[in-house]
């Protein structure tokens, strides 16, 4: 099991100095990564003051050397996927092929989306999505490139450099448990890092995260659907930690045996100094 903390682009504390900083802390305790939050205005509180997730990003790059970074979640229907093919490449080489891309549909809801006239409509935007991630994976392979797509085009050109990272950068699909669709793209790509749905076909978070009769639920259906060889990275957890450690390695330990390969710590926003020492206590590890 490898963990990881996901941190808020958002609060007094989301600016990028200072998410750098929390990178270093990060390594130093023993963290394996840390993933950052993508909202254009945080949680819909536009009394929060929110930062841009990928200048932080690079800031994280140039003062870390061993810890995973990127996103959990980049919602890619509001993103050109030739920008953002250009922004992980370059991460990606800032970082020594350290990159992580989790990529979902956002919430419709989200104000991102609705204020700024973006597509709501959750089929339309699984839609673009799935367009989004073919068209990022053959800009990423540095050969000449061309798409036709209900959502996007691209006219014949050759994006490089390429990835440090080989054969690409790896993406983590983002959604909620158990809906088909998201565990169909987790399938075809690197990683799953679902929330619990509420009921099936809803996009409300349960608040209780994967269990594992869900990760062997999920192994199940991966199985089934996958056609890659590659193993694919199953990301549990998600949640803030609780008062009860050795409770939370116990359920950590089960998750593992069910087969989930990252547990993910959020960290919500608050002061710097109660950030700083929840960071520098490290990971539950059970290892």
């Amino acid at each position: 099991m490898q963990y990881c903390l996901n941190l808020p682009n958002g609060g007094d504390c989301g600016d990028a100095r200072t998410l750098a900083e929390f990178a270093v802390l990060a390594e130093d305790a023993g963290w394996d990564g840390v993933l950052l939050e993508d909202y254009i205005v945080y949680q819909n509180r536009q009394d929060i003051p929110t930062y841009d997730p990928w200048v932080a990003l690079a800031a994280m790059a140039l003062r870390t050397e061993r810890i995973r970074l990127g996103t959990e979640v980049t919602p890619l229907a509001r993103r050109r996927p030739w920008k953002l093919a250009r922004e992980t490449v370059t991460l990606d080489h800032l970082s020594g092929g350290r990159v992580i891309l989790g990529a979902g549909l956002g919430l419709g809801s989200d104000l991102g989306f609705t204020n700024f006239y973006e597509e709501t409509d959750d089929r339309q935007r699984a839609s673009q999505l799935d367009e989004a991630l073919d068209v990022l994976v053959g800009l990423w392979s540095g050969e000449p490139f061309n798409y036709t797509g209900q959502h996007y085009r691209v006219r014949e050109l050759r994006f490089l450099p390429r990835p440090i990272q080989v054969p690409r950068i790896p993406i983590w699909i983002g959604g909620g448990f158990p809906n088909h669709g998201p565990m169909r793209r987790a399938a075809r790509w690197d990683g799953a890092c679902l929330y619990k749905a509420t009921a099936a076909g809803s996009a409300e978070d349960s608040a209780t995260g994967l269990a594992p009769a869900d990760v062997h639920e999920l192994k199940r259906f991966v199985a089934a659907h996958r056609t890659s060889t590659t193993p694919l990275e199953i990301v549990v957890g998600g949640r803030g930690r609780s008062a009860y450690w050795d409770s939370e390695r116990v359920a950590i330990q089960a998750l593992a045996e069910a087969g989930a390969t990252w547990w993910i710590e959020w960290m919500p926003p608050s002061e710097p100094d109660v950030m700083r020492a929840a960071i520098e206590r490290g990971p539950l590890r059970i290892d």
